[in-house]
Formats: C-alpha cells, sequence, structure tokens
C-alpha cells in the first residue's frame, strides 16, 4: 500500500488519534474524500499492486483448485452463432468503412488531379492553338512569297520568251531579205523570152561535158570527149 500523508499532520496525536485519522480511498472517491475530510485527517489511497513470482501463495488460496464453471452446449452453440454474426457484420461494417474512407480519398485525390490535368490540357490547348496560328501566319507569309517568285519568274520567262520570238522574227526576215537579194543576184542569169536565143547560141558556142569521173578527193580523173 502507499501512503499519502497530509501535510497538516502533527506528530504530537497519540497513535489512537492517528489511527482514527487515517481513511483508506480508492477509486473515483478521492477527490470527493478530499474535499470532505477533515483538516487533520491523513487520507490514504489504496494502491493495486501485482505479486512478485517470489512472494507466497495467499493463506486463502492455499490448496484452492481452479475449476472452470460449466458450460451449456446450446448456449455456447448459440454464442458462436451470434459470435460468427457479430464477426461479420463488424467485417462489413469495417469494409464498409475503409471503402468510404477509400472513396473519399480517391475522390479528393482524382479531384485535384482532374482540376490540375484540366489546367494543363487548356493550357497545352492555348500553346497548341498560339503555335498553330503562328504557323499559319508563317506558311501564308511564306505561300505569298512564293507566288510573288512564281509570278516574277513567270514574267521573266514571259519576257525572255517575247524576246526570243522577236530574235528569232529578226533572224527570219534577214534570212528572207538575203534570200530575196541571192534571187534577184541568180535572176539576172535567168533565160526569159528576151535572152533566149542568145542563151541558146551561148549554150552551143560553149559545150559542157558533164559526163566524168571523180575520185574520192573529188577530182576529174576521167572525162568522155564529146561527139
Amino acid at each position: 500500500m502507499g501512503l499519502l500523508a497530509s501535510p497538516t499532520m502533527n506528530s504530537s496525536h497519540s497513535p489512537l488519534t492517528s489511527q482514527v485519522m487515517f481513511r483508506v480511498i480508492s477509486g473515483r472517491s478521492v477527490q470527493a474524500a478530499r474535499l470532505l475530510a477533515p483538516r487533520n485527517a491523513v487520507l490514504v489511497e489504496a494502491v493495486r499492486g501485482r505479486k512478485s513470482r517470489t512472494d507466497p501463495v495467499a493463506k486463502s488460496k492455499v490448496g484452492r483448485i481452479k475449476v472452470p464453471p460449466p458450460v451449456d452446449p446450446v448456449e455456447m452453440l448459440v454464442l458462436k452463432e451470434r459470435y460468427s454474426e457479430y464477426e461479420l457484420i463488424m467485417r462489413a461494417l469495417r469494409l464498409e468503412f475503409k471503402e468510404e474512407v477509400l472513396r473519399k480519398k480517391y475522390e479528393e485525390e482524382t479531384g485535384s488531379q482532374a482540376e490540375e490535368r484540366a489546367r494543363q490540357e487548356e493550357e497545352e490547348h492555348r500553346a497548341l492553338i498560339n503555335w498553330n496560328d503562328e504557323e499559319n501566319l508563317r506558311m501564308l507569309k511564306a505561300r505569298i512569297l512564293r507566288v510573288q517568285k512564281e509570278e516574277e519568274e513567270a514574267e521573266r520567262k514571259k519576257m525572255e520568251a517575247a524576246i526570243q520570238r522577236e530574235q528569232q522574227l529578226e533572224e527570219s526576215i534577214r534570212l528572207r531579205e538575203k534570200e530575196i537579194l541571192q534571187l534577184q543576184e541568180e535572176a539576172k542569169n535567168f533565160i526569159t523570152l528576151e535572152n533566149l536565143d542568145q542563151r541558146i547560141e551561148d549554150a552551143l558556142d560553149n559545150p559542157k561535158n558533164y559526163n566524168f569521173a571523180v575520185d574520192k578527193e573529188g577530182k576529174v580523173v576521167k572525162r568522155t570527149v564529146l561527139q
């Protein structure tokens, strides 16, 4: 037993008075007993301890044989069935509560993740739209520049073709003029009604022999004699 002595205890009290003033209190009445006890009383609080292995058996328990209480089989069967039902119900409730907690946690995490994912998708979508607009503008500028170059190239080819046609026309005119001059020059030796008699006499006076042979180099090697 542990003893709690009041600080108001006087050593001059007799043993009888001390025995009367000792009061054992325990449990929930400690505070009430302290409030209702007289000022000179000594309050002793009962402290329950555990026996050590070397403590002897209490005198009241010497020779005592522990006998388990009798068990009714029907009652035991009913208790087992009820306990099984209790276990099933508690397991079901435990699983239900666990599922609810996990579902709430998943919804919270999924909700926050969904918001974050939606925000990221929105930012990515906006970035893609901006990139698409920039790419369309770049392609438009490149297409305009390409069309301008193609128009300039077509205009240059058209001018070159016109110049080439003009040059060809000039060359053709020059050749025609040359041919005309040559024909005019050759026309001086043409046989006409006016010089027909003169040309016949010239041919008779100056006969030409076209019956001859030439070698590989084009030299006349043999000529027949006119009869």
